[in-house]
Order: C-alpha cells, then structure tokens, then sequence
C-alpha cells in the first residue's frame, strides 16, 4: 500500500529520461533528500498510478514556502558558471620554521633580545661578556673556529655572508669555492670592524650563529648573568608566515601543491593562498583530543603576507580548491533527490506552475558554498528548483 501523494504531486508518472546515474555523491556528510517510500512515491506496475497532469503536474501547485509532507520548501535558481570543489577545514596561523639558538660563547650572558624581536642577517642576536653574537644566514651550524687555510661547506656558507654584507665581492671571494683564503680574512677584518671587536681576520666560535634566514624570537631561555655555555639561549621562527592544516589523512588525495585556497582570517576577512606542503607521515592525535582520526600536515603559503597581520597561533579557516569545471550547471545539494530506483533527480517547477523530477548525473561539489554540478535532458540555466526551507 503507497502513501497518499501531496497536492504538489498529484498525477505521478514514471520520471522520462535516461536512467539516473546510480552512483552517490562522493562525500557522507552531504545533506541528500530522500525521494523513496513516503517521501516521494514513484509509479509502479509499469505507471499504473499516472494522471493527466504528468510528474508533480498540478495546475494549482502550492506558494513558495508551503509544506509538502510535512517539509516546507522554497525554490532556487539553476545557474551556469564555473564551480569550483572546496573543503573548508580549521588551521592555525603562524609562522614558518622553528629553530633552536645554541650558544659556543664563553662568559656571562650581558644582554639578551626580548620576545618578538626580529634579528635579521649581520644584527646582534644576544652579548656574551660584553661581545655580540652576530646572526649570519645559512642551513649549517657553527661548529668550529672559521680561520685561513680551512676548507668546507660552513667556509663558503660564510663567504656568501660577507658578499651579502658588502664587505667583499663575488670575485674577490669566489663563492663557488670552499676555500678561506686571504681575501675570506680581510672581508671577515671589515665585519670584525662593524661589530666593534677585535680584528682577527677569523670566526672564533660562539661570534656567530647560522639560521637559515632572520629570526623571529619566540622565548629566551637563557637568563642574564648566568655563566653562557654550550647550550640553547633562544627560540626563535623565520619571519615568513604560513598557514598549518592538521588534514584529516583519508583527506590527503584531495590536496596537493599549488592547489589555491582562501584563508578567512579572525577578522572575518579573507586573503588567498597556495598549498605549499603535503605532509606523507600520518600522525595520531594526543590522547583525549577531540579528533582521534590520524592526521596529515598540509602548510599554505598567503599569497598576500601582510594581509596576515602579525597574530601568531591564531585559529583561521581555509578552503582549498582542489578542481574546477567551467559551464557547468549549479544546483544546491539539498535540491538533490535520491530516487527510490537508484540515481538522482532534482523537481523543476515549469514554466506552466507544474513541477517535475527530472534525473540529473551529479558531477563536482562545492562543499565551502554548498552547490553541485549537474547534469540532465531538459535541464537548463534560469530553471526554479525545489529545496528544503532553511
């Protein structure tokens, strides 16, 4: 026995069209009407339940806003355009690079940086005993005393420092060679000059300290007066600013590289930006925390910094855009109906007042603005579709 039609849908004929795309949408957490059993009751025994006025055909149909089955609906527009797919996920503001500031310095801590202060390249980071400790730029770690005749990485790394500093040229230093010669000491004289110390023509160890760019200071760990030694000082962050996504890991097909996305900021406004970063190691969440699925880390990199500000740790949202499709027809998801065969179809108001299922192969979704793409015979940009009332 069938439950009694609606008085939009008196008249109930087999929907026309080819068969109805049997695959669901891809994502769970859509909202999908379901249009099976008393929800919407499709002919039987070959159409015996049709009427003169065809699908949904009453020549009186209800008012925008009325209820039909106990659901009240609204109409939308089909629209054409481009849709892109976005996921809007939760992330955190802040700034890329965490380094870790080891002092080789004998003496006394005589004067050390405050809290957000940004050393850049041939600054002071900290005094030991009265004498700078100077930032110079580079991936490796001071390790040894830097004097003529020494050869290695650390050699050229400080080569390009000096060039960059203007106390000497690419051909006087050569940067492409590892070697310190008398040309490395006398630009190193200049920089010895500068900083107020005593001219040696070589880097001691503990008169400098390579980051890989300036530092932003987070915390100071060391405390003034206390005897310096080899052990951290500071905390510190590149100045760049970046945007962290814990993703969820099953997420991790649906982002890559130069995928754009746009970050909506605590101020409500919004800035752009590029995924950066991909993370391929999934990490479990620490006990008792809300979400308990394992996780990746996807960085994003704003395309415009300063729109950013300066707050660090602050909660952001971001909506990536993993694909796009171009002409495309636009309904919201919650227009989608499931059929009780199998497939989709939206319900067209007509031209007449009628309303009709019409079938509909689903294609992209928008899950940030909540829209799908469409397709299906005699559907067209301009069209009413029916959806649930908010």
């Amino acid at each position: 026995m069938s439950t009694a039609p609606s008085s939009e849908m008196t008249g109930v004929t087999s929907p026309a069209g080819p068969e109805p795309d049997q695959t669901p949408p891809r994502r769970s957490k859509r909202r999908v009407l379901l249009a099976g059993g008393a929800a919407v009751v499709l002919a039987a025994a070959g159409g015996a339940a049709a009427g003169a006025y065809g699908l949904f055909g009453n020549p009186n149909p209800p008012a925008s806003g009325v209820t039909d089955n106990a659901a009240p609906t609204s109409l939308a527009t089909v629209t054409q355009g481009t849709l892109t797919s976005q996921s809007s996920v939760s992330a955190t503001l802040t700034y890329a690079g965490q380094y870790t500031v080891l002092n080789h310095a004998v003496g006394a801590y005589t004067a050390l940086p405050p809290v957000g202060r940004i050393v850049r390249r041939g600054e002071n980071l900290y005094w030991v005993s009265g004498s700078p400790v100077v930032l110079l730029y580079g991936p490796v770690p001071v390790y040894r005393t830097l004097q003529e005749g020494l050869s290695g990485t650390d050699v050229r790394q400080l080569k390009l420092n000096l060039i960059a500093l203007g106390y000497a040229t690419r051909a006087e230093l050569h940067p492409s060679s590892d070697y310190y010669n008398a040309a490395t000491a006398t630009a190193m004289d200049k920089l010895q000059k500068h900083l107020g110390v005593t001219q040696t023509g070589t880097l001691p160890l503990g008169q400098a300290v390579f980051l890989p760019r300036a530092a932003r200071i987070t915390s100071v760990l060391a405390t003034l007066g206390a005897q310096a030694g080899p052990a951290p000082v500071m905390q510190a962050t590149s100045t760049r600013r970046q945007v962290t996504i814990a993703l969820d890991a099953a997420q991790q097909s649906e982002v890559k590289v130069g995928d754009k996305v746009t970050i909506t900021l605590p101020s409500n406004k919004t800035t752009p930006g590029v995924v950066s970063y991909v993370g391929t190691v999934a990490t479990k969440p620490s006990a008792g925390a809300a979400n308990t699925n394992p996780t990746i880390t996807v960085d994003v990199t704003p395309t415009n910094p300063r729109a950013t500000g300066s707050l660090d740790q602050a909660p952001v949202q971001v909506a990536i855009t993993s694909a796009s499709v171009h002409n495309a027809l636009i309904v919201p998801v919650n227009a989608l109906l499931a059929l009780g065969s199998g497939g989709y179809a939206v319900e067209v108001r007509e031209p007449g007042g009628g309303h009709r299922l019409r079938p509909v192969t689903v294609g992209l979704f928008d899950d940030a603005d909540g829209t799908v793409q469409v397709s299906g015979p005699g559907l067209r940009a301009g069209q009413s579709v029916v959806v649930p009332s908010s």
